[in-house]
């Protein structure tokens, strides 16, 4: 018994052994997605562009690495449910520059460049490379391009071939071929972008990005944050939906970027650089979403507008705590191609008797009727203040807004609903170029400075709506107060 135990344990210490051995040659066996990359991936089933907008150092580009195995090689997970393909592909894998996709892309794929035996040391195997990487010019060890054995259900069908390039190349090295796949691993410039959107449209190819936005609203992330379409799609990956990273580690890198990176470096969401209007942080303005029948009725209550003239509509809900001299933005609506009507009922949704601050373009008068843009408004049942939004000496300076604004952020006294994402994407984009402020994707930030700079004609009471039409006859009170609220 002692001979065959013995016997047992060495057998199965060299199935152990041999199988860490089999591991190290497969090193795609051992990647486990995090949540937020195994949506990504799924995304792919439905989407020919998708962006992966990630902090540093948090998984985006092993994600990009990983997807490129599988199509390379057709061995896909058995729980994949992303786009896959059931023949050889012909792939592009593109970065900034040669060095850097030599010591990113090319490291993660085939191994470290420029040390010997190293190949099938990153996820692609050894075993399933035909014949040598092809070496590029200007850069030792670069690879040009590489061959991959393809299978379909388990059947090898055919070779699969990867081309690295880069961005500082050009546009026209980007020209011509056909493809199947794109991955850009960095944000690439948009005549890139959009070459590289050619080269899959004549198959049932698929493109996709991982990078930090570091170069803030730029064209190409504007592409995918403002240009609806149900075959593209992004998502926005964090410190928070790294599972591995203990709270310790998180703080630690926090730590080490300055504060205005952090959105983007931390968060993944598109950095605006020192030309960024409000230097606080996202989360440092956050509070957790209020029922509006749980908004206590002593807050004053206002809404500011924008009224979208050549741009959205837009309408944000503050509730002033004169307590605490704190501002909650409550709700806000933002909308485009529509009229007064739908933005009135969207309004009345959730405050219906709440009074409405309007800019000073709203006393500009339509040809058809003759009446003020406000009195379009307040036909529509809304409670428009009797004039335009100012400050109490008269002024509507926007500097001197942004400025209340800026100076409420903080030292905590304006905070935001963590549920109005839409608000959240403007204010993570509202810069300034050459000084100016970009009067661009603004309008709920204009309509939250309209509401702070007017906030003294924010009256209590309670939130809610009326029926579509109604009209009251008199004010809503609220419960035990004696004066007229809406005395404006």
């Amino acid at each position: 018994m002692a001979g065959g135990a013995v016997k047992q344990a060495l057998e199965a210490r060299a199935l152990v052994d041999k199988l860490e051995k089999l591991k190290a040659r497969r090193k795609i066996w051992t990647f486990v997605p995090y949540p937020k990359q195994q949506e990504f991936f799924d995304l792919g089933f439905t989407l020919i562009e998708r962006l992966l907008m990630a902090g540093n150092q948090i998984g985006k580009t092993e994600a990009g690495a990983v997807e490129m195995v599988y199509h390379l090689t057709g061995e896909y997970p058995p729980d994949w449910l992303g786009k896959t393909f059931n023949h050889p592909v012909k792939a592009w894998a593109c970065g900034e520059s040669s060095t850097v996709v030599m010591d990113v892309q090319q490291k993660k794929l085939c191994g470290e460049p420029n040390v010997d035996g190293s190949i099938g040391s990153g996820y692609i195997p050894a075993e399933l490379y035909v014949g040598q990487p092809a070496l590029a010019r200007g850069v030792t060890g670069a690879y040009a391009s590489i061959a991959v054995k393809h299978f379909t259900k388990g059947r090898e069908d055919g070779v699969s071939i990867l081309k690295f390039k880069s961005y500082e190349q050009g546009r026209t090295k980007f020209q011509a071929e056909t493809l199947d796949i794109i991955w850009l691993d960095e944000e690439p410039s948009e005549d890139i972008y959009f070459e590289c959107l050619q080269r899959i449209a004549a198959t049932n190819g698929i493109i996709y990005m991982t990078f930090t936005p570091l170069r803030g609203p730029s064209r190409v992330v504007l592409h995918y944050m403002n240009e609806p379409n149900p075959q593209r799609g992004f998502l926005v990956m964090t410190l928070d939906d790294v599972p591995t990273l203990t709270k310790e580690e998180r703080d630690k890198r926090i730590a080490r970027i300055p504060a205005w990176q952090r959105d983007a470096r931390i968060m993944g969401k598109p950095l605006l650089g020192e030309g960024a209007i409000f230097q606080v942080s996202e989360a440092s303005i956050t509070e957790p979403a209020i029922r509006p029948d749980e908004v206590p009725p002593h807050w004053a209550k206002l809404w500011g507008i924008d009224f979208g003239i050549g741009h959205p509509f837009a309408a944000v809900l503050i509730a002033w705590d004169r307590d605490t001299d704190v501002i909650h933005v409550l709700h806000c609506v933002r909308v485009s191609d529509q009229m007064p009507l739908q933005h009135a009922v969207a309004m009345r949704a959730t405050g219906a008797a709440v009074p409405v601050a309007w800019p000073h373009d709203g006393t500009a008068r339509e040809k058809s009727t003759g009446g003020t843009l406000a009195d379009a408004y307040k036909a529509q049942g809304l409670r428009m203040c009797a004039q335009h939004a100012s400050f109490p000496d008269g002024s509507n300076s926007t500097e001197a807004g942004i400025l209340e604004m800026q100076e409420r952020m903080q030292t905590g006294r304006l905070r935001v609903a963590a549920h109005l994402r839409d608000w959240f994407e403007e204010f993570s984009m509202y810069h300034r170029k050459d000084g100016s402020i970009v009067k661009s994707h603004d309008d709920l930030m204009s309509a939250t400075r309209i509401a702070v700079m007017a906030k003294r004609f924010a009256r209590p009471g309670a939130l809610g709506s009326l029926a579509p039409g109604s009209h009251r006859k008199g004010p809503l009170i609220a419960k035990d107060l004696d004066f007229n609220v809406f005395d404006i």
